[in-house]
């Protein structure tokens, strides 16, 4: 059901995560059908991690569903872990091992056998262009292949949808290049969710915008769209998150006022 064209591959149903009386999101709901790559964009503490991490089943919601190709993350997390690929902001690796030692490690983990690792391994850093580095120590690497690697280590077993928490942040301009290069490769065949700050990425991978603030979902639709009024992202960004001008109240009159009116 979820490999139709159209279903919903990532969808959240009324999301919510409280922390105490503290609403780190309310009621997000959308549905992101196949193929499609979809930017998450909101100021920082928006709650577009918390939303992604609802999302993989990294964290519980407090009310409302988040489903990975059909399966309810919160009671088939393990079904839906197996089609999802997760690269989580400064995402978990190790210093130590090499990339080529970390993702053979991961396919174990995974469960493939010898045959399948070596294919895969070999498929993901080729796409990752990660050759260069295959021997040489994580801790070592440039934040740029870093990255690479956690992108290659997400892509390792093949998934449908992808789910990606800045993926080119704080990288150098000729970095962010190949990996937008790479994400629109990536949507040609994949489901997208990314989180950014760089409104360039926005206009250069995705097709549809996501945009929360203060936790809650305040615009979903095309790139045009949030554009609607041609003042630039920049302004509809701001637009969306300015805060609300204050009232203006009538100024009470005053003893000096009835004086002059009365002199008059």
């Amino acid at each position: 059901m979820a490999d139709e064209q159209g279903t919903a591959m990532i969808e959240a149903d009324g999301l919510c995560k409280f922390y105490g009386s503290f609403a780190a999101i309310r009621d997000v709901s959308f549905k992101i059908a196949k193929g499609e790559v979809v930017a998450f964009l909101g100021p920082n503490g928006a709650g577009k991690s918390t939303t992604m991490k609802l999302l993989t089943g990294y964290l519980a919601s407090s009310a409302g569903k988040a489903q990975i190709a059909g399966h309810d993350m919160s009671v088939d997390r393990i079904a839906g872990s197996e089609r999802l690929g997760y690269l989580p902001e400064n995402g978990p690796l190790y210093p130590d091992m090499t990339p080529l030692g970390l993702l053979h490690f991961f396919a174990e983990v995974r469960g493939m056998s010898r045959n399948m690792a070596y294919e895969r391994v070999e498929a993901v850093v080729d796409l990752c262009a990660l050759g260069s580095v295959l021997r040489k120590p994580i801790g070592k690497l440039s934040k740029g292949f870093r990255q690479r690697v956690g992108m290659a280590q997400a892509l390792l077993h093949e998934p449908d949808v992808l789910i990606l928490d800045e993926p080119t942040a704080g990288l150098d301009p000729n970095q962010i290049r190949d990996v937008r290069a790479l994400l629109r490769k990536l949507g040609e065949e994949k489901t997208i969710l990314l989180s950014t700050h760089i409104l360039q990425e926005v206009e250069a991978v995705a097709s549809r915008v996501l945009f929360i603030h203060e936790g809650r979902l305040l615009f979903d639709g095309s790139v045009a769209d949030l554009d609607k009024e041609d003042v630039g992202l920049d302004e509809s960004y701001r637009r969306l998150t300015a805060p609300p001008e204050p009232e203006r109240r009538p100024r009470r009159r005053s003893q000096k006022d009835d004086q002059a009116a009365a002199s008059t």
